[in-house]
């Protein structure tokens, strides 16, 4: 079973590439013409890379407003790949951590603006909820200007879903379900007719979502 996906389209235009090449094609791409007499303001953005590195099937464009704190990203991950139960998580850029809730005077938060902390060619990671964990790689890979004023983080392109085999039938279904209780031993990925034949209890089933966080916890998506 591969989980690997090796192209995402562009949200600016629809065009499809890999993960690297798309780099280079948001480098250059306009996106839709702005409205005829319209000339939004400009403000700073990051361009950053977004990867879940222990697959390697799931990754992100994103353009971050500089001015934004860096909670608006935890706010966007959370939203677009990773929220099921309220869990922790932080960021660890250069040597220093920020909370999504610190505990104590020493610990930093998410408060922080994403242009004081970061800069180009900074590599940096990030951990949603310290029990079943989920580890994101991000970098970022330029800074342009960008129409509009708003502190939103937007999503540039993403990885096509992954197309993965279930582990049970023999005739190439796809999974559309996944069993928690046996993911670990490998037979845990599961087409629609196979799901139905399944000896686990239908609690135990999550849906196949394209997401790095797809049967872990409760995540549905």
């Amino acid at each position: 079973m591969s989980k690997r996906s090796t192209t995402g389209t562009c949200n600016l235009c629809g065009a499809v590439f890999g993960r690297t090449a798309m780099s280079r094609h948001l480098a250059a791409c306009k996106g839709p013409a702005s409205a005829r007499g319209v000339d939004p303001p400009l403000t700073s953005r990051f361009h950053l890379v977004v990867e879940a590195p222990e697959s390697g099937a799931y990754w992100m464009h994103l353009a971050a407003p500089v001015d934004a704190p860096l909670s608006k990203l935890d706010d966007f991950l959370r939203e677009i790949w990773l929220e099921c139960c309220g869990h922790l998580s932080r960021f660890s850029i250069n040597g220093v951590e920020y909370w999504s809730d610190p505990e104590s005077s020493s610990e930093k938060s998410m408060r922080a603006p994403i242009g004081e902390v970061m800069e180009i060619g900074d590599q940096l990671s990030y951990v949603y909820d310290f029990g079943s964990t989920t580890k994101l790689a991000l970098q970022v890979v330029r800074a342009f200007r960008h129409p509009g004023a708003s502190k939103k983080v937007q999503l540039l392109a993403r990885n096509e879903a992954p197309q993965i085999e279930c582990d049970h039938c023999r005739g190439g279904g796809l999974a559309t379900q996944i069993c928690t209780e046996c993911q670990w031993t490998g037979d845990g990925w599961l087409c629609a007719r196979c799901v139905k034949k399944h000896p686990c209890p239908p609690d135990s089933f999550l849906p196949v979502v394209n997401s790095p966080r797809v049967g872990i916890c409760g995540y549905a998506g």
